[in-house]
């Protein structure tokens, strides 16, 4: 008993403490597990059914479905002006429902749709599977060539069920989405598959206002749609991705690559064989598309350019504002009823109008052809010709040297008669022609209220509009801007950011960046030396533009700027100095350019330009309310007023400080108003492809563009300045009845008396006697710019009386003169000619006590930099100021400011130059220094106002700013030139001498 109970005891013990805490572990695993999976369940059955509920709600909540709900209803929208007016009525094209049968599609176009917009329709129920993984495996793996998936059923409902709009969160998305899909599968239970193609094919946004493939075979072919070759079925099922962009008239070639995917497509899944398909793409389908294009133009009814910017502006807004597709946008805008209330002032379009169209304003009118012709040989092959190929004609055949234009309309329909004559021959079929010209050169005009961006009128082009949706070269077509860029691009930021001021002076000389010179507009051979940002404006300097660019703003900023002034144009390829000349790879159209400006006239406030102010829909809700314009600061309303001042002096009889005979006056005059005060600029293309004038009153801001289409030279085709005519008035008309209130000066704006040639304050004596007349004047600045620096590019200099070359002391006389330190190695201007001499009298030899100006100094301290521009790297002519024989700031009438020891008044010991802030300090004469020279104060500048030009026999010497006559006082006896200064922003006017008088 003992020995059995002994030998179970050590049975029992066995079971040690570790195997039993394993036992409860795994018991409490399997509860875990047991009680994870009972939540898993609950979660999900949870889930499921709050799915199924939210699903259900979504399906509640989607509209209606059925025959009648998937077509469009068909109100006419109606267009009013800013008086109220109607002016325009915008209905769908083919709006009288001119629907197609399924019968009478053909099979190709057929075909051409499913292949590329669902290639599997003829076997889903609605929503197609394969393709919806298809489109997310793409956006997943980022492949755009993987499609999209959405079936032609969806896309059905979704252009013409619902009624667009953005969906503002993931979740909106999802929930159209499913309802989306849930409609189509519930619509193809109850229509047929025949019938929902039936009705995309006849609903479809296909561009050129044409809904339907019935419409755009007639827009685009001139045929019936069951006519349609395979070639042309495949342009019309290209534009869906895009009515706009895939447009095969106005974006052909968009069209073309997509057509090419389609007919791959259609290879690929079987519908054509591959010698149809190259066969198709060897097809000229494009040139009769365009003949077809002429003679619809012919026929229509048209809208204003006013209207066709209105439709392009509102379209806009319903896909990036409300969120609609392009059809949903065409559908609403020309069937949703509504009613849209623009900016268009109706007597100010009438003012523009007639000046554009009056005969009058334009001194050498020609023509140019617009030229179609469709023949078929004897063999059925299909010939296009256009007023290209007489062009062509003209220079390798003819050799005349043709160059597109025409003296007479007559002259133009007789060339194309002749022409006619040498391509169609015997047997040949005369398909279609149609003989139109063109006036030439070409104007555009965009009149805006710069202060709420709405565009009063504009006019895309003269003469007989004769179509809808056509060239718009007001707001559609890009042009180069010219010079009017130098304000957007280079002045302005300088003004603003970069430190300079209206008084800054650039080195106007020969110019060179890698292997391209620079040169400015007027003579080719003349430069003016130091010239100021005010000079560059008012006198339009390429040099001092292109400078200020590249040493100053940079093009990084400077195509920033000019994107922030409203330019959308802009590409990679611009940021370079052209940029600062208006040279840009795209162009800018004149609308963009207009605001731009309008910017300026804004005090430095951006406001988009708008076409109108709301949208109603047909229950009387506003869909768009653009009455509280979209704006952004660009510059400061003192760097705003500082253009102004400086662009209105342009429009002023103004001529730069010069010598006599160098005739470089300001671009803008023939834009000068009489009745109201005006600013603005000018610009000219390279060989007067393109002439520009932007410019504003307090009250509007008005861009006129002229040239000719395919961009002959204006020299010989009306000049280069009629433009500016029309401008003028333009706006003497828009301005009648309208108050002169001039432009407002900010507070944060001051003025001070500068030198002309160095932008820093003058020094007395010295800069109000340069070799042409004071060149001393007062400018504005933006508060906290006013110059603390005295000039550093005048100095005195005492030269032989007979030679002008630094004396020996040989020479029996010498003059003591004002001259200008210049930068070495640069091409002769006109500051050049009065500048320091370098070389000593070669008349009376000798040796010379002259130190050579270019030699090496041992400067120090405060003598460090004498002489120097304030541009780091240019190289001046250094003086050593601490010689003893010079004499210091002695004035040109031999007032002895400092002398060295032993000179005398006369100046008869040979004397050299210093810079004239410096004194010797061995004189024995008390000198002037540069504390001693009081520092004009700055005062708060008035109101200004440029007023009627009072031009007289001599005024085109008279140099003087916006606003400012000529003085009518005598001329200051004493030597040098004789002149009185003038007001904020006036040029001298002086009576000027030749070099060395």
């Amino acid at each position: 008993m003992n020995k059995e109970n002994e030998n179970k005891t050590p049975e029992k013990s066995s079971k040690s403490p570790g195997s039993r805490k394993k036992k409860y572990i795994n018991k409490f695993i399997f509860q875990a597990v047991k009680t994870f999976f009972l939540a898993l369940l609950v979660v999900t059955v949870l889930g499921g059914a709050m799915a199924v509920g939210m699903i259900k709600g979504i399906i509640d909540n989607a509209p209606d479905v059925d025959v009648d709900s998937i077509v469009p209803l068909g109100y006419a929208t109606t267009v009013y002006n800013a008086s109220g007016q109607v002016t325009d009525t915008l209905v769908m094209a083919g709006s009288n429902r001119e629907e197609v049968t399924y019968d009478e599609l053909p099979k190709v176009l057929i075909d051409a749709f499913v292949a590329i917009e669902d290639s599997r329709f003829w076997k889903h129920n609605g929503i197609d599977t394969r393709a919806i993984l298809r489109a997310v495996s793409g956006v997943i793996t980022g492949n755009s060539s993987s499609g999209g998936g959405s079936t032609i059923t969806q896309q059905l409902i979704k252009n013409n069920v619902f009624n667009g709009g953005r969906e503002r969160s993931f979740g909106e998305k999802v929930e159209r989405k499913f309802q989306e899909m849930y409609l189509a599968v519930k619509l193809e239970k109850q229509m047929d598959k025949k019938l929902i193609l039936t009705n995309y094919l006849n609903t479809i946004n296909l561009g050129s206002n044409s809904l339907g493939v019935k419409v755009a075979a007639r827009r685009y072919f001139g045929k019936e749609v069951s006519d349609l070759t395979l070639s042309e079925a495949t342009v019309i099922a290209g534009i869906t991705k895009g009515p706009t962009k895939y447009n095969p008239i106005t974006g052909q070639e968009a069209n073309s690559e997509r057509r090419k995917i389609i007919l791959q497509y259609m290879y690929e899944q079987g519908y054509i064989t591959k010698e149809q398909q190259e066969e198709a793409l060897a097809d000229d389908v494009y040139s009769r598309i365009q003949n077809i294009n002429t003679l619809a133009k012919e026929k229509n009814n048209h809208y204003s350019y006013f209207t066709d910017a209105l439709i392009s502006q509102v379209t806009s807004a319903f896909i990036n504002e409300l969120g609609y597709t392009e059809t949903q946008a065409h559908n609403l805008l020309y069937s949703g009823g509504l009613s849209i209330y623009t900016t268009q002032d109706p007597s100010l379009q009438q003012i523009v109008d007639s000046e554009v169209n009056n005969p009058e304003n334009y001194p050498d009118t020609k023509y140019a052809l617009e030229y179609r012709l469709t023949v078929t040989d004897s063999e059925k092959n299909t010939h296009n010709y256009s007023e290209k190929d007489i062009n062509k004609y003209h220079s390798d055949v003819l050799h005349d040297g043709f160059n597109g234009l025409y003296t007479t309309e007559d002259a133009a329909k007789a060339d194309a008669e002749s022409y006619k004559a040498t391509v169609v021959k015997d047997g040949d079929t005369v398909v279609g022609e149609s003989v139109k010209t063109v006036l030439e050169p070409q104007v555009s005009f965009v009149l805006m209220d710069q202060k709420t961006g709405a565009v009063k009128a504009i006019n895309g082009g003269r003469g007989e509009k004769t179509s809808s949706l056509s060239l718009n070269r007001a707001t559609n077509t890009t042009r180069q801007p010219g010079s009017t860029f130098k304000v957007i691009s280079s002045f302005a930021p300088a003004l603003d950011t970069s430190g300079d001021t209206l008084a800054t002076t650039y080195y106007d000389a020969e110019y060179t960046i890698g292997e391209k010179t620079f040169q400015n507009w007027y003579d080719k051979q003349v430069y003016m030396g130091w010239s100021s940002i005010r000079d560059g404006i008012i006198y339009s300097m390429n040099i001092v533009a292109l400078k200020t660019l590249m040493e100053t703003v940079t093009p990084r900023v400077g195509v920033q700027y000019a994107k922030d002034f409203g330019i959308s144009t802009l590409t990679d390829q611009d940021y370079n100095a052209s940029l600062a000349l208006g040279g840009l790879t795209k162009g800018v159209t004149n609308l963009e350019l207009t605001g731009a400006f309008a910017t300026i006239a804004n005090q430095g406030v951006y406001t988009k330009p708008v076409f109108f102010t709301k949208i109603v829909d047909h229950n009387g809700k506003t869909l768009i309310d653009n009455t509280a314009p979209q704006n952004h600061r660009v510059i400061k309303d003192s760097t705003a007023f500082l253009l102004t001042d400086a662009m209105a002096a342009s429009t002023e009889n103004n001529r730069k400080f010069a010598s006599s005979g160098i005739n470089i006056n300001s671009t803008s005059t023939r834009a000068h108003l009489d009745n109201m005060s005006v600013a603005g600029k000018s610009g000219t293309t390279s060989k007067n492809v393109d002439v520009w004038f932007v410019g504003f009153t307090p009250y509007y801001t008005a861009g006129v563009w002229a040239g000719c289409d395919e961009n002959q030279t204006l020299s010989d085709n009306g000049g280069t300045s009629f433009h500016k005519d029309i401008w003028r008035k333009i706006m003497t008309k828009v301005s009648e009845g309208s108050e002169d209130i001039g432009f407002p000066v900010p507070d944060s704006v001051e003025t001070a008396v500068v030198c002309r040639k160095s932008g820093k304050l003058p020094i007395p004596g010295v800069c109000d006697h340069d070799p042409r007349g004071d060149s001393t004047y007062t400018e504005y600045f933006a508060k906290g710019t006013v110059p603390t620096e005295v000039c550093d590019h005048h100095t005195t200099v005492t030269a032989c009386s007979e030679s002008g070359l630094l004396p020996t002391a040989n020479c029996p006389t010498t003059v003591t003169k004002v001259a200008l330190i210049v930068p070495s190695g640069q091409s002769n201007t006109d500051d050049s000619q009065y500048a320091v001499p370098t070389a000593t009298c070669t008349i009376h030899g000798g040796p010379s006590q002259i130190i050579d100006p270019n030699a090496p100094t041992a400067n120090d301290g405060d003598d460090a930099g004498v002489g120097v521009s304030p541009r780091a790297g240019v190289n001046h002519p250094i003086v050593n100021p601490k010689q003893n024989n010079v004499t210091v700031g002695v004035a040109p009438n031999g007032d002895v400011v400092g002398a060295a020891p032993g000179s005398n008044s006369s100046g008869q010991s040979p004397n050299t130059i210093v810079a004239p802030t410096k004194a010797n300090s061995n004189s024995s004469k008390p000198k002037r220094q540069p504390s001693e020279i009081k520092i004009p104060e700055t005062t708060t500048a008035s109101p200004i106002k440029t007023g009627p030009s009072s031009k007289e026999p001599d005024d085109s010497d008279v140099l003087h700013g916006p606003g400012v006559t000529p003085t009518t006082e005598a001329p200051r006896s004493g030597p040098g030139a004789h002149m009185s200064t003038e007001g904020p922003g006036g040029q001298g006017s002086p009576v000027l001498i030749g070099p060395g008088q």
